[in-house]
C-alpha cells in the first residue's frame, strides 16, 4: 500500500535511497510499508522514488561511468578483492537483514551470500576474461586486434526471493568491467541493498558507481526508457521478464531478461529412492518454495512412483516451520499475504479437479507468529498437465507430482512446459542420464542434483520463457552483456613507401 509519510511512524525505520554515495530521502513523499512476514508487523518505512530522484542517480551514473571506465584494472581489482572481504565479514549482518524482511531462515540467508561471494571472487579475477586477442601480420605490416570497453550506465532490477544473492550477480561484474551500477531491488526486503551500497564504498568505489533506487512500476520504466541507461539486467516473473525485454529494447537498451520457471525433478525406477526424496524435498521446500530454481515437480516414472510419494510424504511432515530467525526452523513464512492466499486457493482448486492431498499445509498456524505469513509444505499427488497446480508457477511450498510410465514421456512432459529454467534426474544410469541431457530443453541440468545453479565460472540462464535476450547471468555471459567488442586494423607505414591504397576493396591478400 503507497500512503503518505506519518509521523506517528517515526519509530518504525525508514528505509532509504543510496544515491551518488549518500543515504537519501529522495524528493518525494510517497511510501510503502515492508513487513516481517513471521509476525505480519510492519517493519520499515521504504520511500519511494520520484522522477527528480531517478534523474538524479541516473546522471550521477552516467557522470561516474566516465571515469569508473578509465581506472586502471589493477586498481578496479583492489576495490572489488576489499569489497569481497568485507562482504565477507559482514555476511551475518546481510543474512539478519534477509530473514527480517523476506522470512528465510538463517542458514538459507548466509548460503545465499555465499553464492553471491562466489560471483564477486569471479569478478575479482576479470582481467583474465578481459584480455583481447591479437594477430600478427595478418596482412604485411598489418595487425589486427580486439578489446572489449564497458558499456556505460546499467541497471539491475532484482526480485524479493534472494535480495543479496542476485544483485551480486549483476553488480560485481558490472563494476568491474567497468560500467555504473544503478540497483533496482524489491520493494519487500530492500534492506539488504542499503548495506551493500555501504560496503561497496567502504571499499573504495568511487561515489556514483553503485547506487540504490527504490520504487515500483514508475522506477523501473524510468529506468528501461532513459536515454542514459544503456542495459539492463532482471529476474522475475516471465510476464514481466518479457515486458522489460520488449519496454528496454524498443529503447535501444541491451537487455537480459530471467523470467520466471517450473522445474522437473524425473525421478527412475533404478534411482537411490532415499537419496531422491531427500534431495527434492530439500528443493522443493527450502525458502519456502521461492526459489526460481526450486523444484516443484516431481515427475515419478513408472514403479518409482508410489515409494517415492510415500517418502516424500514422510519428509514434509517432519519440517518445522517457524520464524526464521529460531534455529529450529528449517522453513519460514512466504512473502505475503496475497501469496499465502494465492497458494491455498491453488492447492484446493487443485484437490478439486481430483489430485490427492497427501500432505496438506493450508491451514498451518504457528504457535506465537498467528500473524504470520505462514504456509505449510505441501504435497499433491496425481496431479495433471491441465491443472492450475501444474500450469502456473506457484512460487509456494507446494510439491506437485505426475506419474509417468517412462524416460521418454517424462522428457515430453518437460519439453511442452513452457518454461526451461532448470531440470534434475534421479538415476543410476549413465545411459538414461545422458539421454536426458540431451533432449531436455531446458538451460541448466542435475544429474542427482535438484538445484543444478552453476557455479560464478559458468553462466546462470534458462530457456523458453525462462530468459529473454541473448545472454545469461555472471560467468563468461556476464562479461560479455556488460561489454562490448572493437576491433582494430592497424598499419603503421615507413616513410616515403607507397602507401598501398586502391580503390578495390582491400583483402589481406593484396598485401
Amino acid at each position: 500500500m503507497t500512503q503518505q509519510i506519518d509521523k506517528t511512524q517515526q519509530q518504525v525505520q525508514h528505509i532509504e535511497h543510496f544515491i551518488a554515495g549518500a543515504r537519501s530521502a529522495g524528493s518525494g513523499d510517497r511510501t510503502q510499508e515492508v513487513y516481517n512476514p513471521a509476525t505480519g508487523e510492519v517493519s520499515g518505512i521504504l520511500h519511494l522514488a520520484s522522477d527528480e530522484d531517478l534523474q538524479r542517480t541516473v546522471a550521477a551514473a552516467r557522470a561516474a561511468a566516465d571515469s569508473w571506465g578509465d581506472v586502471s584494472l589493477s586498481r578496479r581489482m583492489a576495490v572489488l578483492f576489499t569489497f569481497r572481504e568485507l562482504v565477507a565479514a559482514h555476511t551475518d549482518d546481510l543474512a539478519r537483514l534477509i530473514t527480517a524482511e523476506h522470512g528465510k531462515v538463517l542458514s538459507d540467508a548466509k548460503g545465499e551470500v555465499g553464492r553471491g561471494l562466489e560471483v564477486v571472487e569471479f569478478a575479482c579475477g576479470i582481467t583474465e576474461h578481459l584480455k583481447g586477442e591479437f594477430s600478427d601480420q595478418f596482412s604485411t605490416g598489418i595487425d589486427v586486434y580486439s578489446f572489449r570497453q564497458p558499456l556505460g550506465v546499467v541497471a539491475g532490477i532484482t526480485p524479493f526471493n534472494f535480495p543479496v544473492m542476485v544483485p551480486l550477480w549483476m553488480a560485481p561484474v558490472a563494476i568491474a568491467t567497468g560500467n555504473a551500477f544503478i540497483l533496482k531491488p524489491s520493494e519487500r526486503d530492500p534492506s539488504p541493498s542499503l548495506l551493500i551500497a555501504e560496503l561497496w564504498k567502504q571499499a573504495g568505489l568511487p561515489d556514483g558507481v553503485f547506487q540504490v533506487l527504490h520504487g515500483g512500476k514508475e522506477a523501473v520504466d524510468g529506468l528501461l526508457t532513459h536515454p542514459d541507461v544503456d542495459g539492463i539486467s532482471f529476474v522475475g516473473s516471465t510476464p514481466i521478464a518479457r515486458y522489460v525485454h520488449e519496454t528496454a529494447t524498443k529503447h535501444g537498451k541491451r537487455v537480459q531478461a530471467l523470467g520466471g520457471a517450473k522445474n522437473h525433478a524425473v525421478v527412475l525406477p533404478d534411482a537411490d529412492m532415499d537419496v531422491a526424496a531427500d534431495n527434492i524435498n530439500a528443493a522443493a521446500f527450502g525458502s519456502a518454495g521461492e526459489r526460481c530454481m526450486a523444484i516443484s515437480v516431481a515427475v515419478a516414472v513408472g514403479e518409482a512412483a508410489d515409494q517415492l510419494v510415500d517418502k516424500l510424504a514422510e519428509r514434509a511432515r517432519e519440517i518445522t516451520v517457524g520464524n526464521g530467525m529460531h534455529e529450529a526452523s528449517d522453513m519460514g513464512p512466504v512473502i505475503t499475504p496475497a501469496s499465502k492466499d494465492r497458494i491455498q486457493k491453488i492447492v484446493t482448486a487443485a484437490e478439486e479437479d481430483g489430485a490427492a492431498i497427501v500432505v496438506d499445509g493450508r491451514d498451518l498456524i504457528v504457535a506465537d507468529h498467528e500473524d504470520g505469513f505462514f504456509v505449510g509444505p505441501t504435497v499433491l499427488d496425481r496431479v495433471r498437465q491441465d491443472m492450475q497446480a501444474y500450469e502456473e508457477e506457484i512460487f509456494g511450498p507446494v510439491l506437485v507430482v505426475l506419474r509417468v510410465d517412462s524416460l521418454e514421456a517424462a522428457i515430453e512432459v518437460i519439453n511442452a512446459n513452457p518454461y526451461g529454467n532448470g531440470t534434475a534426474i534421479f538415476t543410476s544410469s549413465g545411459a538414461y542420464a545422458r539421454q536426458f541431457k540431451r533432449r531436455v530443453s531446458v538451460g541448466m541440468i542435475g544429474v542427482n542434483v535438484p538445484i543444478p545453479v552453476p557455479v560464478a565460472w559458468h553462466s546462470f540462464g534458462g530457456w523458453k520463457a525462462s530468459l529473454f535476450g541473448d545472454h545469461h547471468i555472471y560467468g563468461p555471459d556476464g562479461v560479455r552483456f556488460y561489454t562490448r567488442g572493437k576491433a582494430v586494423t592497424e598499419r603503421w607505414p615507413e616513410p616515403h613507401h607507397a602507401s598501398g591504397a586502391s580503390f578495390a576493396f582491400p583483402s589481406s591478400s593484396d598485401h
